[in-house]
């Protein structure tokens, strides 16, 4: 019985391990189902500034997970090191051997250059690699989704270090950096930021891995023969300083210098704290980046284990180890959720295993992590607390909330002044104080402390100097055949002229030498094309241009230009002649529309001050030819202030003010504008302006090689077939005066600065309408150019001194035309200038009369109310009447009859109602009809005398 129950046993304990090999599982799990140990690798230099850190920190974490019994119940973590020991190929080698021993998880590689290899193993046997280091941003997750970057991407550092030098306004650096997968695509990085901020990268310095010190010496000998003085320093932390020592030695760490290293020295300076003096010295006022970690109690707790963890051992923490130690928590919670959701470890041999195992390298013992997939998406679901603070990944693969430290080397030691976020860009503000607000880059918000630069300096660096190459500029001057006091070209190396003039008293304003030669362009026999000489600029003929170049649109797309030394624009020139005066010129200083409503308004105001002064006033009084009279007289003496009538009511009073305003400001600016008319020349043409040009079909002049012509062909659509090309200033009169019935043309369109030139001498033509467009002339250069704005701070120099006016008087001021006081036809004055007036007067009318209206009506409803209803007088065309010979009654008449009514009730209270109701119609109706009869023969009386 017993030996039947071995015989059982032994079968289930072989069928047990027969299962246990078919599903990959070892042989020591646990009753729970999961591994009693779980192997991982580490990948990296163990001598490295990075390295000799990430040992200490990445054997804590193993410790401190393996200790924990909160992850990973009855698992432990067997954690086996290898010392790449700074050769990308035995890292490749160590993670072969990594493959073939049951590996889940590889940490490393520490290289960018070896993470790109190992990466394309790591997709083939599906097995995480976890890199705190390798922050190349083209480790794409797209190409390589088994390699997970555990610290920030470069992409984020180069995206600081862009707003830095965007921040500062420098337009140019020049990038240093080891040629290898990581320098390069870290500053190609740098060079796609920088572009979107219209800054860019003028130089790169290459540098070997292992560079000699000769050779940093020869390529920082030629970046110190460059204008740009911002140098990015991307290089690693194992032999960075020797670029910095270089640097002091050449002379190149002094002021008006800018360098800027990217994370590498921040590392250098934490893990060997204190560097030594000279170290120290050559980096005095560099600008550097850190990787922000937020303080927290994780993180403190950590910082103060740390002395104790590298005791005897003068090794510093940096960034990178704090992301080391996270790094092993983050895999051992992803293990324990593996576990959690059932998966188990087990491989199996490659599919072409058969085609690996020829030859000694026993390739065909890699096998594939079957569990690969569901560990890779652990990983990336991971969401916890480090000593780097919140660790979790975004949708693309990289740490959330990625921020950085701007660090300025000082004294011995460094200081803090700034961060930089990709939530808010730069702040003196800690980045997670600014992650629960709106994202904020206006340019008030970019804010950092001050740097103290290169050669002890707080003032901020000009970023460039001019190359002490030895290469002298080569500058394009229009070689001109017209207009010689701008540019004469008298010879190879004899170039005179206002512009030449200007060019060169702003160059020596500049605080540094500009070695060049003017070299002339154009044939000598016709003007050049301004925007052909600067369109030479873009194509590298010249380095830039000066002469009579107008500022225009599309020739700023080509060349960057300065502060324009001259003020012009586009102006119609043509014939004029004297406009001799008539016998009815005094009609010309108003327009016909301006004489017809002063006239109704003349009009307009007598009638309305004969309405308020009639009831009232004796003098607006009497038959109705002689009030038609006076009205008229009354209207138009006003215009000489002449009126002899007296006007006694309010409302005629402030109607009489209002209107003689009105009839001085007229009478003023008529009399100013006759006197003009007679007594100073007037000039007349034909051509009123450009749009006179426009609309007619008359042929036009304009300068050879000026701009004009396309802007009238383009802007202002007139046909090519009508413009003549004109090459000099004797050429532009004859074509002028011969016109366009004679083979010549009826104007002439140019730049004014020529025109002035141009009328100096010939008054028989004449500026005619307004300039129509505004531009200048300036120098130009190519986009981007740092001397052209230092030119133009020159140049406004010359203007505030009055140097530039002196040079203008030097080469352009000539005799005036002998018409002093010439001028064209004087615009005559129209409506438009005095509608306000004439606006104010009419309401003021128009307010009089309602207010009078207002009055009468009161009056009549007072004092006949009573009257029309004994007279039995109720029909609208009876009161209508009534009221019409009420208004046309005197007042005093109307105010003695109210008295004797009111006597007459009076007297007739004692008296029998119906008697008294009939004496009174009797006697009211004897009155009316007796005053009617006596104003009638007042009337009859008056018109005999009159006639």
């Amino acid at each position: 019985m017993k030996q039947q129950q071995q015989f059982t046993m032994n079968i289930i304990l072989w069928l047990l391990a027969s299962m246990i090999v078919c599903n990959g599982l070892p042989l020591n799990a646990n009753v729970s189902g999961r591994p009693a140990v779980v192997n991982i690798g580490a990948i990296f230099s163990f001598k490295t500034v990075i390295g000799k850190a990430a040992k200490i920190a990445i054997e804590t974490a193993i410790e401190d997970v393996n200790s924990n019994p909160d992850i990973l119940p009855g698992t432990k973590l067997i954690l086996q090191m290898k010392d790449s020991n700074y050769s990308g190929f035995m890292a490749v080698v160590e993670a072969l051997l990594f493959m073939e021993r049951d590996t889940v998880a590889i940490i490393g590689p520490q290289s960018s250059v070896t993470a790109h290899v190992i990466s394309h193993i790591a997709n083939v046997l599906r097995v995480p690699l976890l890199s705190f280091s390798s922050t190349d941003p083209t480790l794409s997750p797209i190409q390589f989704p088994f390699f997970v970057r555990t610290a920030q991407n470069d992409l984020y550092q180069m995206s600081a270090i862009a707003e830095i030098i965007d921040h500062y306004e420098w337009r140019e650096v020049i990038a240093i950096y080891e040629d290898d997968d990581h320098g390069r695509n870290g500053i190609a990085a740098l060079g796609d930021k920088l572009a979107e901020r219209r800054c860019r990268i003028s130089y790169k310095a290459r540098l070997s891995p292992e560079p000699t010190r000769d050779e940093i010496t020869d390529v920082l000998v030629k970046v110190a023969l460059r204008e740009s003085r911002i140098l990015v320093v991307h290089v690693p932390g194992s032999w960075g300083l020797k670029v910095f020592s270089v640097a002091q030695y050449l002379g190149m760490l002094g002021t008006g210098y800018v360098w800027i290293a990217t994370n590498w020295l921040s590392t250098v300076l934490e893990t060997n704290s204190p560097l030594s003096q000279d170290a120290m010295d050559d980096i005095q006022g560099v600008v550097t980046l850190r990787m922000y970690t937020p303080d927290s109690q994780l993180k403190r707790r950590f910082v103060s284990r740390w002395s104790n963890l590298t005791r005897g051992k003068p090794i510093g923490l940096n960034t990178y180890s704090l992301y080391a130690y996270d790094t092993v928590w983050l895999l051992a919670h992803a293990i324990n959720e593996f576990f959690n959701q059932g998966g188990n470890i087990s491989f199996l041999n490659n599919s072409r295993a058969s085609e690996l195992s020829e030859g000694n390298l026993h390739l065909d013992a890699l096998s594939v992590f079957q569990g690969g997939n569901l560990l890779l998406d652990n990983i990336l679901n991971v969401n916890m607390k480090g000593v780097t603070g919140d660790f979790r990944f975004t949708s693309d693969r990289n740490l959330i909330h990625p921020a950085f430290e701007i660090i300025n080397v000082i004294g011995t030691g460094y200081r803090r002044v700034g961060y930089w976020s990709n939530h808010s860009g730069l702040s003196t503000a800690l980045p997670e104080t600014l992650w629960e607000k709106p994202p904020n880059r206006s340019s008030t918000s970019q804010m950092l402390h001050g740097v103290v630069w290169p050669g002890q300096t707080t003032q901020k660096p000009r970023g460039w100097v001019f190359p002490n190459s030895g290469r002298h500029l080569k500058i394009g001057v229009p070689h001109r055949v017209s207009y010689r006091e701008f540019v004469s070209v008298r010879g190879p190396d004899v170039i005179t002229g206002y512009c030449i003039d200007v060019f060169t008293a702003a160059l020596n304003l500049l605080p540094y030498a500009v070695p060049y030669k003017l070299i002339p362009f154009g044939d000598g026999r016709t003007n050049p094309s301004g925007t052909e000489l600067v369109r030479s600029i873009t194509a590298g003929v010249f380095d830039a241009a000066i002469g009579d170049i107008a500022i225009i649109t599309n020739r700023t797309k080509m060349a960057d230009f300065t502060q324009p030394y001259i003020e012009s624009g586009l102006v119609v020139v043509a014939p004029v002649w004297r406009k001799n005066s008539n016998a009815f010129a005094f009609l010309r200083p108003f327009t016909g529309r301006m004489w017809a409503v002063t006239a109704i308004f003349f009009l307009l105001v007598g009638t309305v001050v004969w309405i308020l002064e009639h009831r009232m006033n004796d003098e607006f009084r009497g038959p109705p030819r002689r009030q038609v009279v006076t009205i008229l007289w009354f209207s138009f003496s006003t215009w000489f202030f002449a009126h002899r009538e007296n006007t006694v009511s309010v409302l005629g009073r402030i109607i009489l003010i209002i209107w003689l305003f009105v009839v001085l400001i007229i009478n003023s600016s008529y009399t100013a504008s006759l006197t003009s008319i007679l007594t100073v020349q007037q000039l007349s043409s034909p051509i009123k302006g450009i749009e006179t040009l426009v609309s007619s079909k008359d042929p036009i002049g304009y300068q050879q090689g000026s701009f004009a012509r396309n802007y009238l062909i383009d802007d202002l659509k007139i046909d090519a077939s009508r413009l003549v090309a004109l090459n000099s200033p004797e050429e532009c009169a004859k074509a002028l005066k011969d016109g366009p019935h004679k083979g010549g043309v009826a104007a002439m369109v140019d730049d004014r600065a020529y025109i002035e030139l141009f009328l100096s001498t010939r008054c028989e033509f004449s500026i005619v309408g307004q300039e129509f467009t505004k531009n200048g002339w300036g120098f130009a250069f190519p986009r981007d150019s740092p001397l052209a704005v230092d030119m133009s701070t020159a140049i406004l120099k010359l203007s505030e001194n009055g140097d530039l006016q002196r040079i203008h008087d030097k080469w352009l001021l000539r005799r005036a035309c002998s018409y002093q006081g010439a001028k064209m036809e004087v615009d005559r004055l129209q409506l438009r200038s005095f509608w306000g007036l004439f606006l104010i007067c009419g309401l003021a009318c128009l307010i009089a009369l309602f207010l009078y209206f207002l009055k009468m009506v009161r009056q009549f409803s007072r004092h006949y109310a009573e009257e029309s209803d004994l007279s039995g007088q109720s029909s609208r065309s009876a009161r209508i009447q009534t009221f019409l010979s009420f208004v046309d009654e005197k007042e005093e008449e109307v105010k003695s009859r109210s008295k004797r009514r009111q006597m007459e009730r009076a007297s007739n209270r004692t008296d029998d109602g119906s008697n008294s109701t009939s004496y009174s119609s009797t006697s009211y109706s004897i009155r009316r009809n007796s005053e009617f009869a006596s104003n009638k023969s007042l009337g009859a009386t008056t018109n005999t005398g009159e006639v």
